[in-house]
C-alpha cells in the first residue's frame, strides 16, 4: 500500500449501549419481547412476563407433544404471536435431537415442531431468531466441532434447511441470536468468569455469500458479577436491547457445577439497555 493509499474504514458498533436497570427471573436461557411482554427461556421451562418485571404465565412441562423427546431449551424468539424455541436433548456439552418447536404466545403450549436437517453439520442448538423480511429462521449453535463457526438458516414458511453461513471471525460460546433491522447479533460467552472477564455482543452483516464479517459490538462490563450471558433481542416497541446473564454458579461444558464464593445458588438477571445509533465515523487517509 502505497502513503497516499486510503486506509479501509474500521468496523464500528452500530448503537450505544446505556444501562437502564436489571431484574432477577426464573429462567437462565434467554429472553426476548414483542413490545408488549418479556418471554424468558430456562432449560426446562417458559415464562412469560410484563414489561416491569412481573411473572404473569409458567410453562414448566414444555416438552409435551413434542415428536422427538427434548430436555433442553436455549434461546428463543416471538413471531406473530408465536415463540420459536430452539430444543435439544443435551448433556454434559453434548446436544442431539435438534428441533425447532412453536408455541403460542399466549398459552406457552407448544404448537408445532419441525426438526433440523443433519446435511447442515449442526450439533447442537443455543440459539434461534426469525428474520422476517427475509422469512428465514437463524439458527446457533454453542459445542460441537462447527461450534459458533456458523449460522444456520432454515425457511420460515417451509422449514426446510437453506444454507449456512461462515462466520469470519468466529466468536467463542455462542449463547443467542437476534435480528433486528436488517442485522444479526449473537452474544457469546466468551469472558472467563474466573478472571472476571466480560462477555460480548456481535454484529454479524450476512448478505447473500457464504461468509460474513462479524464486528464486535458491545463489552458487558456493567453486569453485577462477571458470569454466563445467555440470549437477548430488542424490544420493538421501545427499542431497548434485553439479555440475560447469569451469575453466582460455576459452569462446565454448559452445565452447574457449583457456585463462586459468596454464592449458593444461581442468579438469572435481564439487564436492559437503551439503544441508541452510533454516527459512523468517515476513513481516515495516511
Amino acid at each position: 500500500m502505497t502513503l497516499a493509499a486510503e486506509a479501509a474504514p474500521v468496523e464500528q458498533p452500530s448503537y450505544r449501549y446505556t444501562l437502564i436497570d436489571s431484574f432477577a427471573v426464573k429462567g437462565r436461557q434467554g429472553v426476548v419481547s414483542d413490545g408488549k411482554f418479556y418471554y424468558v427461556s430456562g432449560s426446562r421451562a417458559l415464562y412469560k412476563y410484563d414489561t416491569n418485571g412481573q411473572l404473569l404465565k409458567s410453562n414448566e412441562t414444555p416438552f409435551e407433544g413434542y415428536p422427538v423427546a427434548a430436555n433442553h431449551i436455549g434461546g428463543i424468539d416471538v413471531f406473530n404471536g408465536e415463540i420459536f424455541v430452539s430444543a435439544e436433548n443435551f448433556a454434559d456439552g453434548v446436544g442431539r435431537d435438534i428441533q425447532i418447536a412453536i408455541h403460542d404466545a399466549e398459552t406457552l403450549k407448544l404448537k408445532r415442531s419441525f426438526a433440523f436437517d443433519p446435511e447442515s453439520g449442526q450439533q447442537e442448538v443455543s440459539g434461534i431468531c426469525v428474520d422476517p423480511d427475509k422469512r428465514s429462521v437463524w439458527m446457533v449453535s454453542w459445542v460441537g466441532e462447527e461450534s459458533g463457526r456458523y449460522l444456520y438458516e432454515y425457511s420460515l414458511d417451509t422449514g426446510k434447511y437453506l444454507r449456512k453461513v461462515h462466520l469470519q471471525p468466529v466468536p467463542q460460546w455462542i449463547q443467542g441470536i437476534h435480528y433486528w433491522k436488517g442485522q444479526l447479533f449473537v452474544t457469546a460467552d466468551d469472558g472467563n468468569a474466573d478472571f472476571d472477564e466480560p462477555d460480548h455482543l456481535y454484529r454479524v452483516d450476512v448478505t447473500d455469500k457464504s461468509y460474513a464479517p462479524v464486528i464486535r459490538e458491545k463489552t458487558f462490563s456493567e453486569v453485577k458479577r462477571q458470569g454466563e450471558i445467555e440470549a437477548g433481542g430488542v424490544d420493538p416497541k421501545t427499542g431497548e436491547f434485553l439479555v440475560l446473564i447469569n451469575r453466582g454458579s460455576r459452569i462446565v461444558l454448559g452445565m452447574v457445577k457449583g457456585f463462586y464464593p459468596g454464592y449458593d445458588r444461581e442468579i438469572s438477571e435481564v439487564y436492559r439497555f437503551r439503544m441508541e445509533p452510533q454516527a459512523s465515523t468517515p476513513a481516515k487517509k495516511k
